[in-house]
Formats: structure tokens, sequence, C-alpha cells
């Protein structure tokens, strides 16, 4: 593979560089996955992408080549559809919620499969926060699989799906900047086409990028705007929460603007124990959960198939510790 012809199309800069195509992409991914690239021209695709900036026909392309050697897992069984949350980021200004959304699933016998990082680099990983509650990483697939058909929540590093994916993500050590690989691992469904995926971003730009890759898929996800790249709703203010499924788009929540009347009951801290310490309080009932939280959680519960139609969902919720007329 010509990899010079690749840097040539996608190095020239904003204004003289060329998007490649999604075929043309699929091959040049895939090779970087395999660990066929050299770490100079590596280096280099990595960079002139970061600075072209990646088309949704690029990223699609890219999206491809990975679930071609993505090793599938099995939806346990029954009509419910498993939920797949990445957690890549991690939290540092306010407690991370992302292991309270996949822990209320659960109590739900909805599946959940959580992937991410071990290592938060100075933020709290979700990784972090499961440890505090007894959750270890599973270290294999196998592992992963009877974690997911027994407890019906997995929590699985994203190198026991891929490791080109996960040596990519380490890059950024190296070169200091994200690259594509950082929004291909939000877009994961290793349940191929089972499962619902769980799908933030921070920038509007990323957020249109995703809706577009996802639709080409048409795989079923909830796209919303990250918290502090985590993919839980903000608990002090929802944000838009949208339902994407067999091509088309749904709106189920419309984010709020309106300034806050009180704010939510929240760790007094962000640390890892404080924040297990406080979901485990909150969940054995001693502290309501944030109105968001319980929003985002019912939009999962009707995507994954526990709730015929999203009222049902909302009224199931409800139960949880809110009158029906305030979700």
């Amino acid at each position: 593979m010509n990899f010079a012809q690749f840097i040539k199309e996608i190095g020239r800069g904003a204004e003289g560089s060329k998007d490649l195509t999604r075929e043309e992409a699929r091959q040049l991914y895939g090779a970087m996955l395999d660990g066929g690239v050299p770490d100079l021209e590596l280096g280099a695709i990595l960079i002139a992408l970061r600075m072209k900036g990646e088309s949704s026909e690029e990223m699609t392309g890219f999206l491809g080549a990975v679930h071609e050697r993505l090793p599938a897992l099995h939806a346990p069984a029954g009509r419910i559809r498993p939920v797949v949350i990445p957690s890549y980021n991690g939290a540092r200004k306010g407690a991370n919620l992302t292991p309270l959304l996949a822990l209320l699933l659960t109590r739900f016998g909805v599946p959940v499969l959580v992937h991410g990082v071990l290592e938060g680099y100075s933020r709290v990983t979700t990784g972090h926060v499961f440890r505090e509650l007894g959750i270890m990483p599973s270290t294999s697939l196998v592992q992963a699989q009877q974690a997911l058909d027994e407890r019906h929540l997995a929590f699985a590093p994203v190198a026991l799906f891929s490791p080109g994916l996960a040596n990519l993500l380490s890059a950024r050590g190296r070169l200091g900047v994200r690259n594509s690989a950082h929004s291909l691992v939000k877009m994961l469904d290793p349940f191929r086409g089972a499962g619902v995926l769980l799908v933030a971003a921070t920038h509007p730009p990323y957020m249109d990028m995703m809706r577009e890759v996802i639709l080409a898929f048409e795989s079923r996800a909830l796209l919303l705007r990250a918290t502090e790249g985590e993919p839980f709703a903000n608990p002090k203010r929802r944000p838009r929460i949208e339902y994407l499924h067999e091509g088309m788009s749904d709106i189920l929540f419309e984010a709020e603007h309106e300034s806050l009347k009180s704010l939510p009951q929240l760790p007094e801290a962000a640390d890892a124990k404080t924040t297990a310490q406080w979901i485990r309080k909150t969940l054995d009932g001693h502290g309501p959960l944030p109105l968001p939280i319980l929003h985002q959680l019912a939009c999962c519960l009707y995507a994954s198939g526990y709730a015929e139609d999203f009222n049902q969902a909302k009224a199931i919720v409800a139960v949880e510790g809110l009158p029906v007329g305030q979700l």
C-alpha cells in the first residue's frame, strides 16, 4: 500500500487536502489497525487527519474496518437489547456518573457492556469508580460474556475488542493530540447490530459527524452532548437526547436552557471513593436521583426494548423517585 499517496491527498492543509473515499478510508484504517503502517507514516496520517478534519465518509470507512476485525459478543437471551456504554474520558471537575447509569439499567435486567480505558491521566475514570464498587474489568472476552450472562454487567478494556484501536488511542501520549480512534471507540457495537449504543460528544461538529455515521450503518443509538466527555446526562441541566434507529432520528428530550431553580444533590467531591459511596447511598434510596439521569434512563429503557413505547418507559422510571408529570 502506498502510504505516501494517502498522505499527499490528506496532508496538504485545510485548503489543499482532499477527503478519502469510503473504500480508501476502509483500506487505510485496516492497515493502521493491523500494525502495517510504519511509525513515521502513521504519525503523519494521524496528524494530517487531525488538521484536515475527518469527513463522515472517511469515518464510515474507518468504522467499517474496525467492525471487520471486531470479535462478537452475544446478547443475553431475551428480547431486551444490551446497552453499550463507551467510557474513555473520565471526569475532573464533577463526579463521573457513568457507573450510576449502568447500575440503574441492570436493576431492570437490561444487559450493559461498558468498555473503555483503565487509566485516566489525572481524570477519574469509570474503571476507578467501578473498582471502588467492587466491579473489576474483564480480562478476556469469555469472562466479559460470562459477566453479561450472569450479572448483566461487564466492564471491558478496549484492548479486549481491538488491540489496534488501543494502540491508536495510546498514540495521543506521543503526538500530544487526539486522533480518529477517540471518536471511533464511541461507536463500537460488539453485538453486531443487536446493541443500543450510548454515543456522546462535546463539540457539535463531532455530534453531527457521528450522527451521519450511525445512520449510515443503521445502528441503534442514543446521541447526546457529553458531560466532561462521559456519556451520562449532565445532572444539572439535561442535554438533548436523540434516538437514532433504522436510518431515522427522533428527539426524545430537548435540551434544557432555563436557569436552575435548585441544584441536584451530588457527590461532595469528584474522587472515585466519594463518587462510589454516593452511588451506593443513592441506589439504596438515601437520596434523590438527578432528574436528567432519570430522563436518560427512560430513553435507554425505550431504546433497548424494555418498554414498549416511550411513555411507558417514562412511567416505569417515575417509580424510581419522581411523579410521572415531572418526566
